[in-house]
C-alpha cells in the first residue's frame, strides 16, 4: 500500500467518524414575546459582560433597582430572599434571580459586588448587572417598570418583582415588596421552578 492509499484510507476513516458524531442542536428561536429579544449587553459584580439572553433555561426573578438608593431597593432585595425561603432546595436550584441597575453611569461591577456582600446575595443564584447607558429605558420598557431620575441623582421607581419563564416571556408581576410575598406571585414562582 502507498502512502496515498494510507492517507485517503485515514481520511475517510476520519470523516465516516465525524459524520456519526451527534453535533448539537441549535437553540431554538425565542418566542416573540420574549424579553430576550431585546439586544442587551450585561456587566455583572464580577466584571463579566455578556448577552442577557445568556440566562435563557431555567425561569427568572427579574427586578430593576440602583445601588445607592436606601428605601425601596433594599425592600425588593429583601422580596428575592423571602422569596427563596419559601422554595424548596431544588426550586430555589431552579430560579436565577437577576437584579438589573437602572444607574449604571454609578452601578460599577465593584458597587454592585457592595451591595452582594452587605446583603449576603448567593452568587450561585443571585446576579447583580448593569445594561450600558443609553439601554436602561428599553430595558425598563420590556420589563414594564417605570422610572424617572430626580435632579438630585435618585429615582422615582415602580418596586416591580417580574418572574419570566425558561424562555424569557413574562409569567407573573408583583409590586408587593418586603419579607412577606405576595401570595399569588409565590405560587407562580413555585408552578416555574417545579415541585
Amino acid at each position: 500500500m502507498n502512502l496515498r492509499t494510507v492517507l485517503l484510507t485515514a481520511c475517510a476513516g476520519i470523516a465516516l467518524t465525524l459524520s456519526q458524531v451527534a453535533l448539537p442542536a441549535a437553540p431554538a428561536a425565542l418566542p416573540a414575546d420574549s424579553v430576550y429579544q431585546l439586544p442587551l449587553r450585561l456587566t455583572d459584580q464580577a466584571g463579566r459582560s455578556y448577552d442577557w439572553s445568556t440566562r435563557r433555561g431555567k425561569p427568572q426573578l427579574v427586578s430593576m433597582f440602583y445601588t445607592s438608593c436606601q428605601y425601596i431597593c433594599p425592600l425588593i432585595v429583601e422580596s428575592g430572599k423571602a422569596m427563596e425561603k419559601h422554595l424548596t432546595p431544588a426550586q430555589q436550584r431552579n430560579l436565577g434571580i437577576l437584579l438589573l441597575s437602572m444607574d449604571p453611569e454609578h452601578d460599577t461591577p465593584k458597587a454592585l459586588q457592595a451591595v452582594v456582600d452587605k446583603r449576603r446575595l448567593d452568587t450561585a443564584r443571585w446576579t447583580l448587572a448593569s445594561p450600558p447607558p443609553g439601554q436602561v429605558r428599553a430595558l425598563a420598557g420590556v420589563l414594564g417598570i417605570r422610572y424617572r431620575q430626580l435632579a438630585d441623582g435618585e429615582f422615582n421607581h415602580t418596586s416591580a418583582l417580574v418572574l419570566l419563564d425558561a424562555n424569557g416571556r413574562i409569567l407573573a408581576r408583583t409590586e408587593r415588596v418586603g419579607s412577606r410575598p405576595d401570595p399569588e406571585f409565590l405560587a407562580a414562582v413555585r408552578k416555574a421552578t417545579g415541585p
